[in-house]
């Protein structure tokens, strides 16, 4: 399989449960089956956390990769060697089970869509867990700020730009972008409260004309649902933790796994506090 769209959205619609739903209780319902979809607007106010599983051989220059590029890859946590558990993001959080969708990349760029990464751990697998915008879309939703494709029950939409990331060794490769659409107004206030989420990527890399960016149609992204853009919209774009996927197409060891786009493991570390929580459980 080698489709570039993320899986569907859960044919739920994202409700007031949904985001009032506990991290630990949406972990569960993953990790039964119950649900498969987007996580987008799930266990709202807390940091959302984008995959990246490699072999240790490939740890040390994939977390240098992540340290030159924190606006795509802000590292909330990392695992030990042949460990799916990282303690510090949350309780009974297991890395195998506990994300509606992965990909396993066997050395080539084609991968296999699962939901379940038992049969496939290894020992020597290293996990990194990245922060995601959907950790401060609760923040811009409080303002009164509508985000299109949650009102949709669509995945956001996600681009491969022509802005190259900074390379580490053999991993490389261009930049990801999400979309999200707003009136002029509503931009502002959506750039001003994604500022104060610097491990979810915090502020845009662009504003505007997506063409000057290498999207040449902003209505076929590469990754997540169509989306849905108003007259007189403006779109803007926050970096995404699908971009180290491109970078790991790039070096492909023998066995890497990623989550599938827009389905995210959901933490138990509070969006607003992240940075200083985080550091503290990790001095």
């Amino acid at each position: 399989m080698n489709a570039t769209k993320s899986a569907s959205c859960s044919p739920t619609t994202v409700s007031e449960s949904a985001s009032t739903i506990s991290p630990l209780a949406l972990r569960h319902a993953i990790r039964s089956g119950k649900h498969r979809g987007t996580t987008t607007g799930y266990a709202s106010g807390y940091l959302q956390g984008n995959l990246a599983i490699l072999p240790a051989s490939h740890a040390d220059e994939f977390l240098k990769f992540c340290v030159k590029n924190p606006k795509s890859c802000p590292l909330i946590g990392m695992s030990e060697p042949g460990s799916p558990y990282i303690p510090e993001l949350g309780t009974d959080l297991d890395i195998r089970t506990d994300l509606p969708g992965y990909r396993v990349f066997r050395g080539t760029i084609d991968f296999e869509s699962v939901s379940d990464l038992t049969a496939v751990w290894r020992d020597d697998l290293v996990t990194f867990v990245l922060g995601c915008s959907f950790s401060f879309e609760a923040a811009i939703t409080r303002s009164g700020v509508p985000l299109r494709h949650m009102d949709a029950n669509r995945n956001v939409p996600m681009y491969v730009t022509n802005i190259a990331t900074t390379p580490a060794g053999r991993f490389h490769g261009p930049l990801v972008v999400s979309m999200r659409s707003f009136k002029p107004s509503d931009a502002i206030r959506a750039i001003l409260y994604s500022d104060r989420y610097r491990l979810a990527h915090g502020a845009p890399v662009h504003i505007g004309d997506p063409t000057s960016i290498g999207i040449s149609d902003l209505m076929k992204p590469d990754f997540g649902d169509e989306p849905v853009v108003n007259d007189g919209d403006i779109p803007v774009f926050w970096a995404c933790g699908v971009t180290p996927q491109m970078a790991i197409r790039n070096v492909l060891p023998d066995l890497a796994i990623t989550h599938e786009p827009g389905l995210m493991l959901v933490t138990d570390v509070l969006a607003e506090a992240a940075e200083f929580s985080l550091q503290t459980k990790t001095a």
